[in-house]
């Protein structure tokens, strides 16, 4: 069995790749399957997650462990002879939004996780090279945290502008197969690497016991799904953007892109309604669509003489202009509306449904879960927004621990003895990212 540690000529390999793509940005790659070998695998093993839900065929990460050697050899003899056959996604969906609505997630069979990892690296080692500095979505050493902070900077240094916020309706399931392998092989034409990915494009959902095949899309949840994702859009819009439309604009403009949610910024208001003019016929010629109440066009300028303001959402954040300690008015943020919304949902949910379990562990979970939210939502400005959903925790806490029983409600007498004794953990702010 390979060792432990990810062996050193994998990532020889992986730097090797990049500087070939790099020093030849126009050039395709014939062959990159020869790389993938049994060391390969076992380091997309390594980077493959283990705690994720089970595919189809219920098989987890431990089961697949125990015989770790022969089931990646088997995994490389098919996937290098043809043979291999990707399963269907095991479709889930998962709330969105105020919880009205769900977003689908296709969940691989674990081995077809591992593939796809795979394929993901050699992928990544080229795309890496091209994909637009102001991409900040599911890529390697890149956060929708720098992504925020790149644009807190950028509308900062222009006192302000015209924001155009872009929403792709069911970007994942529009995205067009025929296009999307004509793009790929811009970069990519190994025949091994093409194969898989025409199969898991055609592996199909399987959802209720009933299997079909969509005509488009790429699951959201699969792991390689965020890389073609990436690289379709990469053509689309960003190339596109920076290539054909900055250099007939008058002022300053800018990019900003985190998987499909992306914004367009402005210094001058005729740009401005030019390329939002042309972006439905753009997005229409790949078979997208915007969204056409949750694309808009804001004017996000310091309010003078009771005009401007403006906010716009993005990331769960709502941006909008706030006077600073000493007057001035500058770009403050916040938590936005929905999402604060839909995590006082799912708290006051999970403490009902779990309101029978141990003090301890739910103390555990609730304080796992509000670290999460710390973690995420805790910049600068946002300290209001997390302190009051602290707040809330507690309250949701007490309350349905108070129902645990007929005896009669917990008093907060009792609750603050409780809250002293289990301490939910108080909101943080985290330090401003680092911006590549």
């Amino acid at each position: 069995m390979p060792g432990t540690q990810e062996p050193d000529n994998v990532s020889t390999t992986l730097q090797r790749i990049a500087a070939l793509a790099r020093i030849h940005p126009d050039r395709a790659f014939v062959s990159l399957a020869h790389h993938i070998d049994l060391d390969w695998l076992y380091a997309a093993y390594r980077r493959t997650r283990k705690s994720g839900a089970v595919g189809v065929d219920g098989e987890d990460a431990a089961a697949f462990a125990e015989h770790l050697d022969d089931r990646l050899r088997a995994l490389l003899e098919e996937a290098k002879s043809g043979q291999y056959r990707a399963p269907p996604v095991r479709r889930v969906h998962i709330p969105k939004g105020d919880g009205r609505q769900t977003r689908p997630i296709g969940i691989p069979t674990f081995a077809d996780k591992v593939l796809q990892r795979a394929v993901a690296m050699a992928l990544e080692a080229v795309y890496e090279q091209d994909f637009h500095p102001d991409s900040y979505g599911f890529r390697p050493g890149r956060s929708a945290h720098q992504m925020l902070a790149t644009l807190h900077d950028r509308l900062s240094g222009m006192g302000g502008g015209w924001v155009l916020e872009l929403d792709i309706r069911s970007y994942f399931d529009t995205i067009d197969h025929t296009l999307l392998r004509e793009f790929v092989q811009r970069r990519v034409r190994d025949g091994v690497i093409t194969r898989l990915l025409g199969k898991w494009l055609k592996a199909g959902v399987m959802e209720e016991g009933q299997w079909y095949r969509p005509e488009s899309g790429s699951p959201q949840g699969g792991v390689i799904s965020p890389l073609l994702a990436n690289i379709y859009l990469h053509y689309v819009l960003d190339e596109w953007f920076r290539d054909e439309v900055q250099p007939r604009l008058v002022g300053v403009s800018s990019m900003l892109r985190y998987a499909d949610d992306a914004v367009l910024v402005f210094a001058n208001e005729s740009d401005a309604r030019r390329v939002l003019a042309v972006l439905a016929k753009r997005f229409a010629r790949f078979g997208l669509t915007l969204h056409p109440d949750k694309t808009r066009l804001v004017a996000f300028r310091p309010p003078r003489d009771g005009s401007g303001g403006g906010s716009f959402d993005l990331l769960g954040f709502t941006h909008y202009w706030g006077k600073s300690r000493r007057g001035r008015w500058i770009i403050q943020r916040k938590t936005a509306k929905d999402r604060f919304r839909r995590t006082l949902t799912r708290l006051n949910d999970w403490c009902r449904h779990h309101r029978h379990w141990r003090l301890a562990e739910q103390h555990r979970v609730l304080r796992q879960t509000l670290q999460g939210h710390w973690a995420y939502f805790g910049l600068s400005g946002n300290y209001r927004a997390l302190a009051s959903l602290h707040f809330h925790a507690q309250r949701l806490w007490v309350k349905w621990l108070g129902r645990r029983s007929q005896r009669g409600r917990l008093s907060w007498n009792r609750a603050n003895h409780l809250l002293a004794a289990f301490v939910l953990p108080r909101p943080r702010i985290r330090p401003r990212p680092c911006i590549p």
